[in-house]
């Protein structure tokens, strides 16, 4: 099995992390290593992939948060293990609460307050990132934890790069031209860069930001992606948990 680790969050003993990848228990295609319920791969292979991939990175079934991911800009506070509801952001400062976000192309970002001891997790697709749900997050940990943006460690998952994100005028016209290249008519837009500008900008510094150089769409040997792929296609997840 390959699972993605973050250099940066590793750092932190009492942090467990990781990202599948479409490489486990010799999956096979469409759907390979697939983690999500929701694309139509036999429940039980999910199943037996999620118990293999929380048995890898040392986290219980009981402790997961899940949500329906609607690319909005909701962001909840978790108190308590289970289905959370729909959103696109949790945050929680309880331990053994793990934190999933599903990705098959889309930014997944996880932060953590190294000093008030919260984490977060957010899914920031295109909508969900012109809506700046990410910039929300990070004013709720300030509002309701008192984070300061100096204890802030942040990952940023593989997703989509900017060349092989293209877009119409009608999605590209939501973002500043400093994300955007013209690409005949379309654009290509780079929404790890605007995520990561947003984390810039409410001060947390360069060096404590990670953020992932493979491409979802070009790692087609090993990274789930939607836009390559499909409907027809797996997810992969991203777990973050306080032990």
């Amino acid at each position: 099995m390959l699972i993605i680790k973050s250099n940066l969050l590793s750092q932190f003993e009492e942090l467990s992390f990781g990202f599948n990848t479409k490489i486990g228990l010799n999956r096979k295609p469409p759907y390979h290593f697939n983690l999500s319920r929701s694309v139509g791969d036999d429940e039980k292979k999910v199943d037996e992939n999620r118990d293999t991939f929380l048995s890898c990175i040392g986290i219980e079934k009981e402790a997961l948060v899940l949500h329906k991911q609607v690319h909005g800009d909701t962001v909840r506070l978790i108190d308590q293990c289970g289905f959370a509801g729909e959103s696109d952001a949790l945050i929680t400062d309880k331990k053994n609460h793990a934190l999933v976000i599903s990705s098959a192309d889309c930014p997944a970002i996880f932060i953590y307050d190294k000093i008030k001891k919260v984490i977060a997790a957010v899914h920031s697709g295109w909508r969900s990132t012109e809506k700046r749900i990410l910039e929300k997050a990070l004013y709720k940990l300030k509002e309701k934890f008192n984070a300061n943006s100096e204890d802030l460690f942040a990952y940023i998952a593989p997703s989509i790069s900017q060349k092989n994100y293209e877009v119409g005028e009608e999605v590209a016209e939501k973002f500043d031209e400093k994300y955007l290249l013209k690409n005949g008519s379309k654009f290509l837009l780079d929404i790890k860069k605007a995520n990561y500008d947003m984390m810039i900008n409410f001060g947390i510094q360069a060096n404590q930001i990670e953020v992932s150089e493979l491409c979802t769409y070009e790692c087609s040997q090993f990274l789930h992606s939607y836009r390559r792929e499909g409907k027809v296609s797996g997810r992969a997840v991203g777990i973050l948990m306080m032990r």
